[in-house]
């Protein structure tokens, strides 16, 4: 995944279109920001005013005047509740809801990424950027433009207000703000890069627990558990010296606030006491002051403790664009059609492929012809392109040249959905999603009956078994399908494709991690499943593949061999040897 880095500036113009269907309950917020800072800013003009009134002029302040002031700052108070709960809940409401917008589009992302992205990109680093940093990024949607338009109205107002009362008290107080700014924003930048070294490494620890708990077997049976404990100390230790690292950065952040934080104050004590002596401020005036000048103070140590939180969302920011700017470099082509079920030739026109990851060249002008309803086999040493030929059909990788046609289309005029739709696969590692097995079924064709998912699973012979379950077709199957057998698994797997009814299957050593009778069985089921289909079958067990149309001895150089079972063995070439070596080690 690209570790780009961006500017602040850049992260807030591409996050402010998903404030867009929030614009109404944002205004309505900020109102009730604005209107919430009114008491707070009204209550040292009544102190100011009491206090003047009560030193020169007793007589004035009457039981009335105070009982009007006291109702007026009650009225404020009732208000700036009331604008406290709508913000408190509205404002985290439109964050949740911008959090779920975020996250729906980066997994809609993820969803067209090509399998390149996923072979270079540990799964538990996807699912921090999906889950953590968005979390935080909840918070920065409700608080960022809220803290900020709060702390503008108290300083603008603060700064009127006290430039009405001393000239030139207020301009040597805010003479020392832009100091203060500069080297808040000179910490909080090592912060920002501080807290992304913090995500990056909590997204490697996820990445290593997931790798661990799903290992769980192969570290029973190495006895590895003190090993796993190790590797994982070593990253957790890394995250403890990175979080302190954090702190470090942080600690010298708010304790550079509070040496300008007192500084201030001292600034009010002896200048102020000095125009007070000479008789250039009023007491009243000086109690004002002071107050303003800690509401000031107030707002600048809630934009202090904001900017954890802001580097936070941030950086959560920074990491859901790098994952939505990773490249989509397989999608639909413009003016792509809909592939109607089609009669299933397939066509290798002088391809040319390197897996882009590693430029591991694997065919070069590579033709092959598969005609409609045929049943192919591919044969060949580890490293030939046997399942690189399986991978290229469906475009989960892009050809570097050459044409691959269907029906005589090319698959790239096609679009993806359709192309895919007509392929069906069976590979040798079944991945079964977490749930039900009637579920799993169903993931071949979604919106399926019942009935016809049992009809599948007939087919695929799994239904026998299935019954002896003891919540038959509603068995929970278990992470990865771990509470079922590799022949069960299979099973599954093939009646998934059977309800799917492509025209061309693609069998990837489906029976190759299957003990003989599971194999028996699973044969029997991708016979039926291949009738009357163009079939593409990978093998090992050359036994599987003795009735094929056709055979193909793949290798480096491209096909060595082809012809039917009979022919090959009688060449006594390189698929004899293949042959009579997997005789010999059944």
């Amino acid at each position: 995944m690209k570790k780009q880095e961006y500017p602040t500036g850049e992260l807030i113009r591409r996050f402010l279109p998903y404030f867009k269907p929030h614009t109404k309950v944002m205004a309505l917020d900020l109102l009730c920001s604005a209107l919430s800072t009114g008491c707070e800013l009204v209550l040292p003009m009544i102190l100011r005013y009491i206090t003047d009134t009560g030193m020169t002029e007793l007589e004035k302040l009457t039981v009335s005047v105070i009982g009007g002031l006291a109702g007026i700052y009650l009225l404020l108070r009732v208000l700036e509740c009331l604008c406290n709960y709508y913000r408190a809940y509205m404002g985290h409401v439109m964050g949740a809801e911008i959090e779920t917008s975020m996250r729906r589009d980066a997994y809609a992302h993820l969803q067209r990424l090509s399998i390149t992205f996923f072979n270079n990109t540990k799964v538990g680093q996807i699912m921090g950027r999906l889950t953590n940093d968005l979390f935080d990024v909840t918070e920065f949607a409700h608080h960022c433009p809220e803290e900020f338009f709060i702390a503008g109205v108290k300083i603008i107002v603060s700064f009127v207000i006290l430039l009405t009362i001393n000239v030139p008290l207020t301009l040597v107080i805010f003479a020392i703000l832009p100091v203060m700014a500069y080297v808040c924003i000179k910490l909080n930048r090592r912060n920002r890069m501080a807290f992304a070294k913090q995500r990056q490494q909590i997204g490697e620890l996820n990445a290593e627990v997931e790798d661990s708990l799903l290992g769980q077997r192969v570290v029973k049976a190495f006895a590895n558990e003190v090993l796993e404990e190790e590797k994982f100390a070593k990253g957790n230790n890394l995250f403890l010296d990175i979080k302190r690292e954090t702190y470090r950065y942080m600690a010298a952040f708010h304790t550079s606030t509070k040496i300008f934080d007192g500084l201030m104050y001292l600034v009010v004590i002896l200048m102020g006491g000095v125009f007070l002596i000479r008789r250039y401020i009023t007491p009243g005036d000086l109690v004002a002051y002071t107050m303003y000048v800690g509401t000031l103070f107030a707002t600048i140590r809630t934009i202090v403790e904001f900017a954890e939180q802001f580097q936070r969302g941030i950086t959560g920011i920074e990491r859901f664009l790098q994952l939505m700017d990773a490249e989509i470099d397989i999608f639909d082509e413009p003016g792509a059609e809909p592939l109607e079920r089609p009669a299933g030739s397939i066509s290798f026109e002088n391809v040319s492929f390197a897996y882009p990851d590693d430029s591991n060249a694997v065919f070069r002008d590579f033709s092959l012809e598969v005609a409609a309803g045929e049943k192919l086999a591919i044969v060949g040493p580890s490293g030939s392109g046997k399942t690189t030929f399986c991978h290229l059909l469906p475009r989960f990788y892009e050809i570097d040249g050459g044409t691959i046609r269907i029906d005589g289309r090319d698959i790239r005029s096609v679009t993806l959905k359709s192309l895919r739709d007509c392929i069906g696969i069976v590979q040798q590692d079944v991945y079964l999603f977490s749930g039900t097995i009637l579920e799993n079924i169903l993931y071949g064709k979604p919106g399926a009956t019942k009935e016809e998912a049992v009809e599948a699973a007939k087919k695929a012979g799994a239904h026998g078994f299935i019954l002896e379950l003891p919540e038959g077709y509603e068995s929970y199957v278990g992470e990865r399908g771990v509470k079922l057998s590799g022949g069960q698994k299979q099973r599954i797997s093939i009646a998934r494709v059977f309800l799917k009814n492509p025209p061309i299957m693609i069998l990837d050593e489906a029976t190759s991690a299957l003990d003989n009778e599971s194999e028996f069985e699973v044969a029997k089921s991708l016979e039926e499943l291949a009738a009357g289909r163009t079939t593409v079958t990978i093998a090992h067990r050359l036994s599987t593949i003795q009735n094929a149309d056709r055979i193909i001895v793949l290798t480096k150089e491209g096909i060595s061999e082809e012809g039917t079972h009979q022919t090959l063995m009688e060449q006594k070439g390189l698929y004899y040897e293949y042959f009579t070596m997997s005789e010999r080690l059944r």
